[in-house]
C-alpha cells in the first residue's frame, strides 16, 4: 500500500482542531504515524502562532480521492477555502507526498513543493520518515533538515496532547 504524508495545521483554536483533524483522519484511513506538535509564526501575514504536524497513513486511495476527504475535513473545522493568499486557518491540511509519485495536476501537486519550502513541514516529516527519499531529489528529509536554514523560519516542538 502506498505511503502517504498529509501536513496539518491551525492557529485558530489550534488544539481543537487538529485534534478534529486527527480523529478525522484517524477513522477515515486508520492508524495514524503522528510527528510532534511544533509552534511557528504565522508566514507572510500578522496573526497567531500556528502549531503544525505531519502524519503518515497507508491507504489504497488514489491522490484525488484523499484530497476530497482533506478538504471535508477542513470544512467541517470551518475552514475558507475562499480565502486569499496566506491567512489564518482553522485547520489546513495538505497531502505532501504519495509514495514516489510525481504530479503537477493542481489542485495536486506530489511532492508537495512546501516539502522542501518550510521548517514546519520538513521538520516534522523528517522526524517521522526520516530516510525517506524525495521522489526529485533522491535525497532523505533528514538530509535536507540537516542543510535546511531553520533561522529563517524557526519552529519550536510543542508538548501538547490531540
Amino acid at each position: 500500500m502506498p505511503a502517504i504524508y498529509l501536513g496539518l495545521g491551525s492557529n485558530i483554536e489550534p488544539q481543537k482542531n487538529l485534534g478534529l483533524g486527527l480523529k478525522e483522519l484517524e477513522k477515515r484511513f486508520g492508524k495514524l504515524e503522528k510527528s510532534s506538535v511544533y509552534r511557528s509564526k504565522a508566514y507572510g501575514f500578522d496573526g497567531d502562532d500556528f502549531l503544525n504536524m505531519v502524519i503518515g497513513l497507508e491507504t489504497g486511495l488514489p491522490p484525488g480521492e484523499i484530497y476530497d476527504q482533506t478538504e471535508e475535513i477542513q470544512r467541517m473545522a470551518g475552514r475558507d477555502r475562499f480565502a486569499r493568499g496566506y491567512s489564518s486557518r482553522a485547520l489546513d491540511i495538505d497531502l505532501l507526498l504519495y509514495d514516489d509519485l510525481v504530479v503537477d495536476e493542481p489542485p495536486i501537486r506530489l511532492p508537495r513543493p512546501d516539502v522542501l519550502r518550510f521548517s514546519f513541514v520538513l521538520g516534522p516529516l523528517a522526524e517521522i520518515a526520516p530516510k525517506l527519499l524525495h521522489p526529485e531529489t533522491h535525497q532523505s528529509y533528514q538530509d535536507h533538515w540537516d542543510k535546511f536554514d531553520t533561522g529563517r523560519h524557526p519552529i519550536t516542538r510543542e508538548s501538547v496532547i490531540l
